[in-house]
């Protein structure tokens, strides 16, 4: 069996990635995930992290939040410690946080929380590129007051549709995810 190890910066990501991959991963992969409490807790212990994954047949996948670093440097300083483990890893950013995902598809969340409204602003112009929303929780928590980040994240996971995404960062992410496991088979 191959294993597929995220190594993720906080719970909500794996909240949304267990309903949204695991149903779409073919049958030959197992999933793990190693939750970080926070990129800086996620910085400092990868390389030793890395090293220390002893089971064979395992891909690694890192993904953390852009914030409000600069993109191209967040993903620089994360190879560099890939690089440094020896390892190898696929590293994602998550422009500008994992929540603008989320608004990447607002079919998914108007499904999710049973709120058609939220779909019909889909044409909007704020959210043609989430990705550039500075406050993706903010815009989250006014359309949906009732948004959580871990349960949010698990309820819209199941629904998203990376063909109907609006975010580049969340297509990039399930392209090379998907790369991953053909690459492997």
């Amino acid at each position: 069996m191959k294993q597929l190890v995220f190594l993720l910066e906080e719970p909500s990501a794996r909240a949304l990635l267990e309903q949204f991959l695991e149903p779409r991963m073919p049958q030959e992969w197992q999933v793990r995930y190693v939750v970080f409490e926070g990129k800086q807790d996620l910085e400092n212990n990868l390389v030793r992290r890395l090293r220390g994954w002893r089971a064979p047949n395992t891909a690694f996948v890192v993904l953390r939040d852009q914030d409000a670093a600069d993109c191209e440097d967040v993903k620089a300083r994360l190879v560099a410690l890939v690089a440094a483990s020896g390892r190898s890893a696929l590293v994602r950013v998550a422009c500008r946080d994992l929540e603008s995902w989320i608004l990447g598809d607002l079919d998914a969340l108007a499904e999710a929380f049973e709120a058609p409204r939220v779909a019909e602003l889909s044409t909007k112009a704020r959210f043609r590129d989430p990705d550039r929303l500075v406050k993706p929780v903010e815009e989250l928590r006014r359309l949906v007051p009732s948004y959580q980040k871990i349960d949010g994240a698990r309820r819209v996971g199941r629904h998203l549709d990376p063909s109907r995404s609006r975010s580049r960062s969340f297509r990039t992410f399930v392209s090379g995810v998907e790369r991953l496991w053909s690459s492997r088979s």
